[in-house]
C-alpha cells in the first residue's frame, strides 16, 4: 500500500504558494485579487481564498492535544459526546415531571426546568423530580434571580434527602443578574452580592455550576461572533473577580461558572468561536493562579495552578435571531447547521431551538424534530466519536486565531472601561451590540445577508393564517424586588426577519393582495432572469405574482396585464431594449397600474424624465422599496 501511495503522489509535483497565486492571478485576468477573492468579515479581519500548511506556523492551536491546557481542542480526550438538552417551562410540577420522564425515554439526557419563583418549596421540587434519576442525567434550573439562593438550598436539601453522592450530580443553576440588566434594563446589581453565598451552598457538588454567563443573549440580539465571545470573556471575568474578592477560592469560583453561548449560521466561524473561547478563558483563569483542593489531582501546572479550573464549560443554543415566521420549516436548515457547528466544536451540551418558536409555544412535533436533529448528529453522523474533528484544518485554525485576536482586543477594551458590569451600566455593551443589530437588519433589507424564504425566494402561496410574532417572556413567574424602573439601555432582540414579516403581515391583514404582472418581452434570457428576480422581489411583501412566457408586443402585454386586473406591471427585458420598450409600455398603461422597470439600465435618466419612477435591481434596499410600494398602493 505504501508503494502504491508513493507512486500515486509521484505523479503530482509539489506546488508552492507562489505558483498557486500566479495561477489565480492568471484566471482573474487582471481583476483585483483583494476585491474579488479576499473576504472582509464582520469580525474585522480578512479571510484569504486558500490556506496551506505554512499558515499554521506559530499558531497556538497546534501546541496541545484534546483535553490538554489551554483546551482549544476541547475538554475531552476519548470522545466528543455532549448532553442533548430540552427545556421545560414549569407551570405545574406534576405535569412537568410527566413530560420530563417522557423526554428521557426519547433521547434527552439533559433537562432544563424554568421554575416559577412564587411556587418554590420542598414539595414542589419533590414532585417535579419524582422518579427522575438525578445522577444519570444533567439537570439545569432557572428561576427569578432574587430567588436563586433559595432554589439552591432546596435542591441540596432534596439531593441530601435522596442520598445522592455530591460528585455524581451534574447540572447548573442559572444565576446571572447582569443578564437581566442587559435584557430588561433593570438594575439588578444588588443581587450580584449573592453569588458567593450561592457558590458556597453548591461547593460540595463539583460538577454542579451556578454562575451563568448568558452570552446567548448577545447572539440573539444580533452580535457578531467576536462581540459575543469578547463580551462573554469580560462577563465571566467580572463574576470570577467578584467571587475571588468575596473570599471564594479562585479554583472553586472558576469551576462554578457556566457559559451559555448562542450559535449562528456562520458555520465555520462558529466552530472557530468555541475553540477560541476555551483557549482564551483558560488563559484568563490561569492568571488567578487557582489552587486545586484535591491532593490526588494530576492536572496541575508546574507552579501548582489547577488546570481543571481553566476548563470552560459551554452550553450552546441555536440562535433565535435568524428564526422566521414565514416559510418556518427553513428554520430547520439553519438550526441543523448551527447544531453541527456546536457539536464539531466540542460543546458540553446543546439545545436546538424548535423551528416554530418565533410565532408560537413550540408544539410536540416541533420539539420532537428539535430533539431528533441532535440524535441524528450522534446516531447517524457520529459527531460524538471524534474529538476536535476541525483540528488541523488550515482554514479553521486560522479562523480560530483571527477571531481569538479580535475577541481578546474587545475583552481588553472592556476591562479598560472598568470591567463588564461598568460597561453594561454605562450602556457601552448594549450600544455596541444594538449597532450590530441595526447593521444586520440593514444587510437583510439589502439582501447582503440572506434569510431564505423571507428576503429571498419566499413561498409565493404561503399565508400567515393568524400566525404572529410572539414577544420574549421572562418565564420565571416571579416578581423582582427591585424597582420597576428601567434605568439602563436594553438589548434590541428584534429578529432579523421581523421587518419583512411586519411588511408581509401588513399586506395580508389589509385584505388587499396586490397582483404583480410580469410583462416579459425581448431578449429571452434577460426577460426570464428579470422576471424571476422580480417575482422573488415582490413576493417578499406578500404580493401575488404572475409570470409569463413572453409577449410579441408591448400592446399585447399591457392588454394581458389589464385583463388580469394587475395592480403592478413589471417590464422585464434587457438593458438595451428598455430604451425601446419602457416609455411605450408606461404610456400604454396610462396610470392604470403601478409601472416598474426590472433593472438599472443606462437609459434610466431618460426613463425618469418620461415619468417612470420605479426601478428594482440588485442594489435596491428591498425592504424600503417594498414599504414605499405598499404606501403607494394604499396598504
Amino acid at each position: 500500500m505504501a508503494d502504491i501511495k508513493t507512486k500515486l503522489f509521484a505523479d503530482f509535483p509539489p506546488v508552492n504558494t507562489q505558483e498557486w497565486t500566479d495561477k489565480i492571478m492568471t484566471d482573474l485576468k487582471g481583476a483585483d485579487y483583494e476585491r474579488k477573492l479576499v473576504w472582509k468579515t464582520n469580525e474585522g479581519f480578512k479571510v484569504k481564498p486558500f490556506y496551506r500548511k505554512e499558515d499554521l506556523e506559530g499558531l497556538k492551536s497546534t501546541e496541545a492535544l484534546p483535553g490538554q491546557f489551554p483546551y482549544l481542542r476541547g475538554n475531552k480526550k476519548k470522545d466528543n459526546t455532549w448532553y442533548i438538552r430540552q427545556d421545560i417551562q414549569v407551570t405545574d410540577p406534576a405535569t412537568a415531571n410527566a413530560k420530563a420522564l417522557d423526554l428521557l425515554n426519547k433521547g434527552i439526557d439533559s433537562l432544563g426546568f424554568r421554575l416559577k419563583a412564587k411556587d418554590l418549596s420542598a414539595d414542589y421540587l419533590s414532585t417535579l423530580l419524582q422518579d427522575i434519576c438525578c445522577d444519570c442525567i444533567e439537570l439545569n434550573f432557572s428561576t427569578c434571580q432574587g430567588h436563586t439562593v433559595r432554589l439552591a438550598q432546596l435542591l441540596t436539601d432534596y439531593f441530601n434527602e435522596k442520598g445522592y453522592a455530591p460528585e455524581s450530580l451534574t447540572g447548573s443553576i442559572n444565576f446571572d443578574p447582569i443578564s437581566k440588566l442587559l435584557e430588561k434594563g433593570k438594575d439588578t446589581r444588588v443581587l450580584i452580592g449573592q453569588a458567593a453565598e450561592l457558590v458556597n451552598i453548591l461547593a460540595p457538588y463539583p460538577k454542579f455550576r451556578c454562575i451563568a454567563v448568558n452570552a446567548a443573549d448577545l447572539n440573539n440580539a444580533g452580535a457578531y461572533c467576536y462581540q459575543e465571545l469578547g463580551y462573554a470573556l469580560a462577563w465571566g471575568n467580572e463574576y470570577l473577580n467578584t467571587l475571588v474578592e468575596a473570599g471564594v477560592p479562585a479554583a472553586l469560583a472558576a469551576k462554578k461558572i457556566k457559559f451559555n453561548f448562542g450559535v449562528g449560521s456562520n458555520y465555520f466561524m462558529e466552530i472557530a468561536k468555541f475553540r477560541a473561547a476555551r483557549m482564551l478563558w483558560a488563559d484568563i483563569v490561569q492568571q488567578y493562579r487557582p489552587v486545586c483542593t484535591r491532593t490526588d489531582c494530576k492536572n496541575t501546572a508546574e507552579d501548582g495552578t489547577c488546570l481543571c479550573a481553566c476548563k470552560m464549560d459551554v452550553h450552546a443554543t441555536t440562535s433565535t435571531f435568524n428564526l422566521t415566521l414565514f416559510d418556518a420549516h427553513v428554520n430547520l436548515l439553519r438550526s441543523q447547521t448551527e447544531a453541527m457547528s456546536a457539536a464539531i466544536a466540542g460543546v458540553s451540551s446543546l439545545t436546538v431551538t424548535p423551528f416554530d418558536q418565533a410565532y408560537e409555544t413550540p408544539d410536540e412535533f416541533a420539539e420532537r424534530i428539535a430533539r431528533n436533529q441532535q440524535l441524528l448528529l450522534k446516531e447517524e453522523v457520529h459527531l460524538d466519536r471524534v474529538v476536535d474533528a476541525a483540528g488541523g484544518s488550515y482554514y479553521i485554525e486560522n479562523l480560530t486565531a483571527s477571531i481569538a485576536g479580535q475577541a481578546w482586543n474587545l475583552f481588553l477594551q472592556t476591562e479598560e472601561q472598568g470591567g463588564f458590569l461598568q460597561a453594561a451600566t454605562a450602556g457601552t455593551v448594549q450600544t455596541t451590540v444594538n449597532a450590530s443589530n441595526k447593521a444586520r437588519h440593514e444587510a437583510v433589507s439589502r439582501r447582503k445577508e440572506i434569510l431564505l424564504g423571507t428576503n429571498q425566494y419566499p413561498n409565493f402561496l404561503e399565508r400567515a393564517d393568524g400566525k404572529a410574532p410572539i414577544a420574549k417572556a421572562c418565564g420565571c413567574g416571579g416578581s423582582h424586588h427591585s424597582t420597576c424602573e428601567k434605568p439602563f439601555e436594553k438589548l434590541n432582540t428584534d429578529r432579523a426577519a421581523s421587518e419583512f414579516e411586519a411588511l408581509r403581515l401588513q399586506t395580508e391583514l389589509s385584505g388587499k393582495r396586490p397582483k404583480a404582472f410580469m410583462l416579459t418581452i425581448g431578449n429571452l434570457a434577460m426577460r426570464q432572469a428579470r422576471a424571476q428576480f422580480s417575482c422573488n422581489f415582490l413576493a417578499c411583501a406578500g404580493y401575488e405574482v404572475i409570470d409569463n412566457l413572453g409577449f410579441k408586443s408591448i400592446d399585447e402585454g399591457v392588454e394581458a396585464a389589464l385583463k388580469a386586473h394587475a395592480d403592478i406591471v413589471v417590464l422585464c427585458s434587457s438593458d438595451d431594449e428598455y430604451a425601446e420598450y419602457a416609455i411605450p409600455a408606461f404610456q400604454a398603461l396610462g396610470g392604470r397600474a403601478m409601472f416598474i422597470v426590472a433593472g438599472a439600465p443606462a437609459c434610466m435618466d431618460d426613463l425618469k424624465a418620461a415619468g417612470i419612477e420605479n426601478f428594482i435591481h440588485v442594489r435596491c434596499n428591498v425592504l424600503e422599496t417594498l414599504k414605499s410600494y405598499n404606501e403607494k398602493l394604499g396598504i
